[in-house]
């Protein structure tokens, strides 16, 4: 749960310091995968298709909205999906855990909770997503799952893969963990079925996606409000995501004078952390305001956004189905 580090985003002494180790890690990643690929490590195949959405970079992207923009999707297209999820940042040691609007965030993790509120589907935690897919299975309850964040987890087999990028930050410096941000080398993409890029321009085979912005709701009863509410207001913008400069941008195309309150990936709230010396309303994403609802003030707000894919990016989907 650390702030993504700058030399990702540039070769410098330390990046350059660090690459031997990049060399290393991109060893292992490789063999792993050729271990899968050779059947030395076994993939689990479930009995229904199974969509996995991830990317090859540490990092918000945007894959949340977009598994929660494809639940909903594919149920109006005659499907019933479940989704499994690993539960990053959750305290949870008994598997798989099934996951509710109101489930506590602490517990579960802030994605799956998330999920569930929104989804309209089953959601299921688990770090071995090859179990949590036959628990959604096993008494016929879904016939398609969605694997959240499962890009790199070869155990669950797939039938389709699609991989988030962020259009601002693309792929870093372009190196492996740790001297860039990359899990995986970027010619893995040559491999998956779809690409979507959240927030920059699509490039070639690439499906855009932008996160709108579509209302401002109250933390502590979920009470909705304009987007209107705050412009020309100055606000505490807090946000404990992968990029919480997007965020503060947003906020600031709203007509929000903005103080920045960055705090890092998956954080855990606790109240002092928003202990701000006046009567300035505070702005969150939905993400950290999960996280924030039993000890949230009546001044409280969270940003609600939903993804919005390319129309083409659907009908694709479907063609792979």
């Amino acid at each position: 749960m650390i702030r993504l580090p700058d030399h990702w985003q540039r070769r410098d002494a330390v990046s350059v310091a660090l690459w031997p180790l990049s060399l290393l890690f991109g060893a292992l990643v490789a063999l792993r995968r050729a271990l899968y690929r050779a059947g030395w490590l076994r993939s689990v195949r479930s009995p229904v298709p199974v969509i996995v959405v991830g990317n090859i970079t540490v990092g918000g992207t945007g894959k949340t909205p977009l598994t929660i923009w494809l639940a909903q999707f594919l149920a109006q297209q005659g499907f019933r999906p479940g989704i499994v999820t690993r539960g990053y940042g959750g305290s949870a040691r008994n598997w798989p855990l099934e996951v509710t609007a109101g489930s506590d965030a602490a517990l579960a993790g802030d994605e799956p909770v998330l999920l569930a509120r929104h989804a309209g589907c089953p959601v299921l935690v688990d770090p071995d997503r090859a179990r949590g897919a036959h628990a959604l299975t096993k008494h016929g309850r879904c016939d398609l799952i969605l694997s959240d964040d499962g890009l790199q987890h070869y155990r669950l087999a797939r039938d389709v893969e699609i991989a988030v990028i962020d259009g601002a930050r693309r792929f870093g410096n372009g190196w492996l963990l740790p001297a860039g941000p990359l899990r995986e080398p970027p010619s893995r993409l040559a491999s998956v079925d779809l690409r979507v890029v959240q927030g920059g321009v699509a490039g070639s085979g690439e499906f855009a996606m932008s996160l709108t912005p579509n209302e401002l709701v109250r933390v502590c009863n979920r009470a909705t409000s304009g987007l209107d509410s705050f412009r020309d207001a100055r606000v505490h913008a807090v946000a404990g995501i992968g990029h919480p400069a997007r965020f503060f941008a947003t906020l600031r195309s709203l007509g929000m004078e903005v103080l920045e309150h960055p705090f890092p990936d998956h954080h855990r709230f606790v109240p002092g952390d928003l202990a701000f010396d006046d009567e300035l309303p505070v702005i969150m994403t939905e993400k950290d305001a999960v996280k924030c609802q039993h000890f949230a003030e009546s001044d409280w707000w969270y940003l609600a956004v939903t993804a919005e894919p390319d129309t083409g990016f659907g009908e694709r989907l479907l063609k792979l189905l």
